[in-house]
């Protein structure tokens, strides 16, 4: 990791919760990083159900998008 050179204002009450889930020996570049990525995991899932959800009309069978000369 570089050196850290950012600060980043919180709240107190914000300083104290994101400590509690904090692992020990974890990093705060650590903690934000993994929050990144379950944030964003979380993001994608929505979109797939999104996806899932939609109006089978308005979607296109794998079958049809199959190769012709097959």
């Amino acid at each position: 990791m570089s050196t850290a050179n950012k600060r980043i204002p919180v709240t107190e009450e914000r300083w104290k919760e994101l400590n509690e889930l904090k692992s020990a020996g974890e990093t705060y570049d650590e903690l934000l990083e993994k929050l990144i990525q379950e944030h964003n995991r979380r993001h994608l899932a929505t979109k797939a159900r999104a996806v899932r959800e939609a109006d089978a009309e308005e979607l296109t069978s794998l079958d049809e998008l199959s190769d012709p000369t097959e």
